[in-house]
């Protein structure tokens, strides 16, 4: 059961990673096309709102997938999450919307998982605590 309970947390870790990046390069792909749906969304500035979703969903999906500042990039994609939840799932008669709105939540449900108990043995955090440790 060791074995597992250590691999666990690099399961949900790339789990959790995976939609980010893949939502993050369909972005990159579809540039216009998000840009658009940003503003139609009401937001003011979607260039910039744009710019902030690939470097959160790609680069937090990255960091996420490899366990670095593991705990730090969790906080980061739990609020992103809620936020998005929010601001383009908010019509809950809608039950896509609904849908939606609700996985956003179990996904900050399992960030906020991570920043509680970190990236796992398997994480390049973990390879860096006894290098931290030997220097205190």
């Amino acid at each position: 059961m060791n074995a597992l309970a250590s691999l666990l947390p690099a399961l949900g870790r790339v789990l959790l990673a995976v939609i980010f990046l893949i939502r993050g390069l369909s972005k990159l792909a579809a540039a216009a096309a998000t840009i658009g749906y940003i503003a139609s969304a009401g937001l003011p500035l979607p260039l910039l709102g744009y710019a902030v979703a690939l470097v959160v969903e790609i680069g937090g999906g990255l960091l996420m997938l490899a366990g670095f500042q593991a705990r730090i990039t969790a906080w980061v994609l739990a609020v992103f999450t809620l936020v998005a939840a929010v601001i383009f799932h908010h019509d809950f008669a809608d039950q896509n919307q609904m849908i939606h709105f609700l996985k956003n939540l179990a996904i900050a449900g399992g960030f906020l998982q991570v920043a509680a108990f970190g990236a796992g043995n398997f994480s390049i955090d973990a390879r860096r605590a006894p290098a931290k440790a030997k220097m205190a």
